[in-house]
């Protein structure tokens, strides 16, 4: 469990994603009797640990972009809760193909937009934001967006990443970077601080139900996320040195394998 949070954890703050798009499946295929709410109450667990240390790597370069973050982490709220209650009802076979169907589209739909994620000109029109953010390298990132429709697209993305455990990051970089014009390093930097609030919502439910308690599920996520807090740090470091879109595409690539391989265990192939 170190080892696999580590590399969670590292790979998933380099793409801004908090790493339960990874977790998840890697969970579902290693305990194929597990019920769907104890892999997604230990993936949002590791998933909050995760971007906890993210964010406070992202913090010391200056990349996030708070104040929008704020209102999207409080747009998640009720969709975060909802979510997690939801999971309980539902079959680990349904849960498998509903998974698997998510992350060949989420996939498919990266392929698509990898090459999409430059800066842009700046939006114009009404209820327009400006955003103008200098990081710690001196770099400076000027980028304008709609606030409302940030807020809209998290509401619904907090309820989607808490049902499925996934944190969220992995939709959210590619919204922010290509529907709200983000640059893909705010975008990822600003991720994080809002996966933090959101797998926490999720996370509390799932204390309060009992998803979580004193189990060997819980012990499973305190390694895995002992180990996801150091690969957070080395993931936030290696973001400044790779280039994003080669990462997004193999991301694509990994999405799709491992969808289809979950959709082949929920036909029961």
């Amino acid at each position: 469990m170190l080892p696999l949070g580590a590399a969670v954890g590292a790979f998933g703050t380099l793409v801004g994603a908090g790493g339960g798009f990874v977790l998840v499946p890697i969970l579902l295929l290693i305990y194929p009797h597990a019920a769907a709410e104890d892999v997604t109450a230990t993936s949002l667990f590791v998933v909050c640990a995760n971007a906890a240390s993210g964010s406070l790597a992202y913090a010391r370069q200056r990349r996030t972009d708070y104040r929008s973050g704020a209102w999207f982490a409080l747009a998640t709220l009720p969709g975060a809760v909802t979510g997690a209650i939801v999971v309980a009802y539902v079959p680990r076979r349904t849960f498998d193909g509903i998974f698997a169907a998510v992350l060949i589209a989420l996939g498919l739909w990266l392929t698509l937009h990898a090459g999409a994620t430059a800066i842009r000109a700046p939006v114009t029109g009404r209820g327009v934001v400006r955003r103008v953010l200098r990081d710690a390298d001196g770099n400076t990132f000027v980028y304008s967006f709609q606030l409302w429709k940030g807020i809209a697209l998290s509401a619904g993305i907090g309820f989607l990443s808490s049902l499925l455990g996934i944190g969220g990051g992995v939709i959210h970089v590619p919204v922010m970077a290509t529907v709200l014009h983000f640059p893909i390093h705010v975008a990822t930097a600003t991720s994080q601080f809002v996966l933090m609030f959101m797998a926490a919502e999720g996370t509390s439910v799932h204390f309060a139900t009992g998803a979580l308690a004193w189990n060997e599920w819980l012990g499973r996520a305190v390694l895995l996320a002992v180990g996801a807090a150091p690969g957070a740090q080395a993931g936030a470091w290696f973001a400044r040195r790779v280039h994003q879109t080669v990462i997004i595409r193999a991301l694509s690539a990994a999405l799709v394998l491992v969808g289809v391989r979950l959709a082949l265990k929920a036909l029961g192939l």
